[in-house]
């Protein structure tokens, strides 16, 4: 080879690996900028969320213990979970800013566990409320409240689940239930959970126990859906209480055996009157489903309709296998 083209050959291939090198640098530097940027985007998506709820989502003290609670119109209701209201009727409701103001309680309604309680309006942010309905699993959610009596804290997750029937262990069952992996806290019952629009999506209630550590599950809370906070809380706004609950009902009071549903009492003229079930007998079953504890009763029926047809299997005090065809009526609400 001539000495002369050895050298230029050798510069040529110089300048291809370094223009090569150059170009894989520029697509990686790329990506990286891509990633940088999705990243800063979905932060300031979390701070705009925060920014937008965090004025609506108030604290609430009564003398048993803190919650919290999202300001639901601009006449001063503010909804919150009936446990937080528990027998109380007057509260200290502190806003986002720190100011302290007097609530009085408008009604409850313990089945949905809602409850909204009223305070003076001058100056309040009332909560934008999502249509539940389009949640979809995988959507981001925020938990706006304050656990722990932290004022103004806020976790992220995900929804993870849509429709779950979750007992409290009080003998009332959340409908209809978002499961979501934002942390639920003591403190946080009663806030928001707020979609990536700063819209409110459900109210944070119930963190799922770990039956095998103790406490709480980690990632596994459930909240009341928008839809469910909008209608049942707008009613009691509207006539002090509650006059339509969508809620089946069986008209028994019943208690724990270990072995099925104990019924203690029978309301005259309830679907199970009508059918025949005495006091003293067991429900064991409703449509095939084990109603093991009243918990279960519950929750099985928390997935029925107000006139609906089911068959409900139960034990009289003789031991006497029956089956009975009962038609759910409306759980009945009443005047406070």
């Amino acid at each position: 080879m001539n000495r002369y083209k050895l050298p230029l050959l050798l510069l040529v291939l110089a300048v291809v690996v370094s223009a090569t090198v150059g170009l894989a640098s520029g697509r990686t530097d790329a990506k990286t900028e891509a990633s940088v940027s999705t990243g800063a985007a979905l932060q300031n998506a979390f701070v705009s969320v925060f920014k937008r709820v965090s004025p609506s989502v108030v604290q609430i003290q009564t003398a048993e213990g803190l919650g919290s609670g999202i300001v639901f119109d601009t006449k001063g209701d503010i909804v919150t979970n009936d446990h937080v209201v528990g027998n109380a009727t007057s509260f200290v409701v502190t806003t986002s800013t720190g100011r302290q103001l007097k609530g009085t309680l408008v009604g409850t309604f313990e089945q949905d566990d809602l409850a909204v309680i009223k305070v003076p309006a001058a100056g309040l942010t009332p909560a934008i409320f999502a249509d539940s309905s389009k949640l979809r699993v995988g959507d981001l959610a925020m938990a706006i409240g304050n656990p722990l009596g932290l004022p103004s804290s806020v976790t992220q997750g995900i929804v993870r689940a849509l429709g779950r029937q979750r007992p409290e262990g009080n003998g009332v069952t959340l409908v209809n239930a978002i499961q979501t992996s934002a942390a639920i806290n003591p403190g946080n019952s009663g806030g928001a959970l707020a979609d990536i629009q700063g819209r409110v999506i459900g109210i944070p209630t119930l963190a799922a126990p770990d039956p095998q550590l103790g406490g709480a599950a980690s990632g596994i809370g459930f909240a009341i859906p928008s839809n469910t906070v909008k209608d049942i809380a707008g009613q009691i706004v509207a006539n002090g209480h509650v006059i339509n609950s969508h809620r089946p009902y069986l008209g028994v009071q019943i208690s724990d055996t270990g072995n099925g549903v104990y019924v203690g009492a029978i309301t005259a003229g309830s679907p199970a009157d009508k059918a025949g079930l005495k006091v003293g007998d067991v429900i064991t079953a409703v449509n095939g489903k084990p109603t093991v504890t009243t918990d279960a009763l519950a929750s099985v029926l928390a997935g029925m309709k107000p006139g609906q047809t089911v068959a409900v299997t139960y034990h009289t005090q003789g031991g006497t296998k029956t089956d009975a065809r009962i038609t759910l009526g409306e759980f009945p609400v009443s005047n406070p």
